[in-house]
């Protein structure tokens, strides 16, 4: 039995044949895939097995698209909590366990209360339970230590980390896109 239309995401892929983000995937919904291919600002590189029809047309569902203009990745990324989240990888930096984002925090290191500034190098990602046991004082007051100092990351460093993370829903006609930089293991 073939997928429905909306179950069919095309992966972009910039002109170079990257995809333009890794941390959310980058994917188009099937109407915005097939506008794009009417408009003429993309090439298919891939199709599922599903088509969509007109009254004068039949159209294979594209699986993998790329950009026909390069669109340049930005080098600094913008200070959000979820870059944040992403460059310390979901990890408390204090415990350093994993968690679900949901449920993390961040923690300025030197407290606002105390001077400290709302920059890449002074927040951190938390959970819940660390981020109490800090609360407005020092980490040495608390007792604690960071799992690695916070740094400024670059797009190319976040884009990394997120490749750690896979989509809950991975094609096969994406594999090769995903992963063609990675490392192949020795047979």
């Amino acid at each position: 039995m073939s997928a429905a239309v909306e179950s069919c995401p095309a992966l972009v892929l910039n002109a170079d044949f990257r995809p333009l983000s890794y941390f959310p995937l980058s994917l188009w919904s099937w109407q915005d895939t097939v506008k794009a291919v009417f408009l003429s600002r993309v090439n298919v590189i891939s199709e599922y097995d599903r088509a969509v029809h007109s009254p004068s047309l039949e159209m294979k569902l594209p699986s993998v698209i790329a950009l026909k203009r390069y669109v340049p990745v930005n080098r600094n990324p913008a200070f959000t909590r979820f870059n944040v989240f992403l460059r310390d990888s979901f990890s408390c930096q204090y415990c350093g366990g994993p968690f679900p984002s949901e449920v993390l925090t961040f923690d300025h290191i030197i407290p606002r209360s105390r001077g400290g500034r709302t920059v890449w190098d002074n927040v951190v990602t938390a959970c819940g339970p660390c981020n109490l046991k800090k609360g407005h004082g020092s980490l040495k007051k608390a007792g604690m230590q960071l799992m690695r100092r916070p740094d400024r990351p670059s797009n190319i460093e976040l884009q990394e980390r997120g490749r750690a993370f896979p989509p809950n829903f991975l094609h096969e006609s994406w594999r090769d896109f995903l992963y063609w930089d990675t490392e192949l293991d020795p047979e």
